[in-house]
């Protein structure tokens, strides 16, 4: 309490007992696979197609992340972090991490030194110019620097630089981005600012091929489970998306495409699609979004399922059958993994019924036909066992028909209550930190209950709760039944709180009978 000395008028604000939680997102996902070009083992966030193509390319041969991030977005997902693997020129040359063999780049052109900097053509681009300039501005540092980078007679990109490694503009971090030139440090020496000159910069052969093509002059090396896998100390592979909290779905389509290229065997399919559940279920708050491997029939995929995958997770799911979408790149129709459009089904679903509403009867869009149509026959094969089918339907498109989880405990069995769990605790958690250090006394339990009821009460609200009323979709706790002096004594807070969640009208019985109306005459 502030103490007043002198005597007059005094206006104090106070903090209101109201904290309320607000829900968080539920509709972003997670991309491993191959590009032509970007960061390697760098989650990179991007908002829309456009953005893709900047950083990492555009469509590719024998690629399959391409179609998935444009499936993604064509099908209402707003955000997504791609992870690219496959190795780079650097990790060609040195040991690879985590027992992996890299891909390896061809020979690339003599680079050019600006001031401590190695300067050279990314691969397969050639009339490239540097232009060195002053930076903007009166009196600027003596670290900045501009650099202009000229394909032919236009300047493409340009970067206002500084020399230290530590700042924003670092010339190595920004160049990172370029689709023309590479940058590195010049091992050995103290980078200073370049002189003010134009060097033109020796044309670079050719594009190597992007793992999974099968084509072009650059050697593939074969990629191990591990490059998926990846470490979380050096935040590679699956390792490198435990540092980023919103993610909440994960996909890997270009695991298939190094399966279809003989690169990883059926084993490491299941080792990796394991190491993604597992990811998954370590972080509790994503969904593997996982695909089957091509050309399997019905029968095939019931077999794959139950004795080789063998997948027992509330944190993962698995649709069939592939998708056929145009190929840009081929100038023609091609059969990819369905993870990625699935992944924007999801978010659309989010966007417009929430996440308590099962992701399903819902429109691929982009998806021209399926690689195999199947029947309803052929789905009661699968369904059961937890495999998200994909059916056409006349008059009615390419439509998601399953939303099912991989969990063998039926109280787990969907995917939107999964989904509206992981919605509510991640909600209520960081809707609750000012809760630490405070007085942990009835005032505290008290403002605990009144700000999850308001949450869960919304929340009901909007439909994500089953009940006629507020107190039969959930419950609030935290009083001194749950909140012993015991626990008190440990420092500990305990609220319990059960909820009622809404689950799929997944099997709609009309029941019809014959009846007569027969009168009876009665004699008077």
């Amino acid at each position: 309490m502030p103490t007043y000395l002198t005597p007059g008028v005094y206006v104090e604000e106070v903090q209101s007992g109201a904290r309320p939680i607000e829900g968080v997102g539920t509709a972003v996902a997670a991309f491993v696979g191959f590009a032509q070009s970007g960061p390697f083992h760098a989650p990179t966030l991007v908002t829309s197609w456009d953005q893709y193509t900047q950083l990492f390319g555009g469509f590719a041969e024998g690629a399959y992340l391409p179609h998935s991030v444009y499936g993604y977005f064509a099908n209402g997902g707003g955000a997504a972090y791609i992870v690219r693997i496959g190795g780079s020129a650097e990790d060609a040359s040195a040991p690879a991490g985590n027992g992996s063999r890299q891909r390896r780049e061809p020979d690339a052109a003599e680079p050019v030194e600006l001031g401590g900097f190695l300067v050279a053509a990314r691969p397969g681009v050639s009339g490239v110019s540097v232009e060195v300039a002053d930076a903007d501005g009166e009196n600027p540092p003596e670290d900045r620097f501009k650099v202009l980078v000229r394909q032919g007679d236009q300047v493409a990109e340009t970067y206002d630089a500084s020399t230290r490694r530590n700042v924003k503009g670092y010339l190595v971090t920004q160049a990172r981005s370029s689709r023309l030139v590479e940058v590195t440090e010049k091992r050995g020496t103290t980078q200073s600012r370049p002189a003010n000159q134009t060097v033109t910069l020796p044309d670079a052969p050719a594009a190597p091929a992007v793992p999974g093509s099968g084509s072009g002059s650059g050697e593939v090396a074969r990629l191990d489970p591990a490059e998926y896998v990846g470490d979380a100390a050096a935040r590679t592979g699956f390792g490198g998306l435990e540092a980023i909290d919103e993610i909440t779905m994960v996909a890997v389509p270009d695991l298939m495409s190094a399966h279809e290229r003989g690169d990883i065997d059926a084993e490491g399919v299941r080792t990796v699609q394991l190491a993604v559940i597992s990811h998954c279920e370590q972080m509790g708050d994503r969904v593997a979004v996982l695909d089957t491997p091509p050309g399997l029939t019905a029968q095939q995929v019931r077999t794959w399922r139950n004795d080789e995958a063998g997948y027992d997770s509330r944190y993962a799911t698995l649709y069939y059958p592939w998708v056929r979408v145009f190929d840009p790149a081929a100038g023609r129709n091609t059969t990819v993994p369905p993870s990625g459009h699935i992944a924007g089904v999801w978010a659309r679903s989010d966007a417009e019924r929430g996440v308590h509403k099962a992701p399903a009867n819902e429109v691929i869009r982009g998806a021209v036909d399926l690689e195999f149509r199947l029947s309803k026959g052929e789905q009661d094969l699968l369904n059961p066992i937890g495999v998200n089918c994909v059916r056409t339907f006349p008059g009615r498109g390419v439509r998601v028909w399953g939303a099912r989880t991989l969990s063998s405990d039926p109280a787990w069995r969907y995917l939107n209550v999964r989904r509206l769990f992981n919605y509510l605790e991640e909600s209520i958690l960081l809707g609750t930190q000012w809760v630490v250090f405070e007085p942990n006394d009835d005032r505290l339990w008290s403002s605990i209950r009144r700000n999850v009821t308001a949450f869960l009460t919304e929340e009901w609200r909007r439909g994500a709760l089953f009940g006629r009323t507020a107190q039969e979709a959930f419950y609030v706790k935290c009083d001194r039944d749950n909140n012993p002096q015991e626990s008190i004594d440990q420092g500990r807070v305990v609220c319990e709180i059960g909820v009622s969640p809404v689950k799929p009208a997944e099997f709609v019985v009309f029941r019809l009978a014959q009846f007569s109306d027969s009168t009876s005459l009665v004699d008077e």
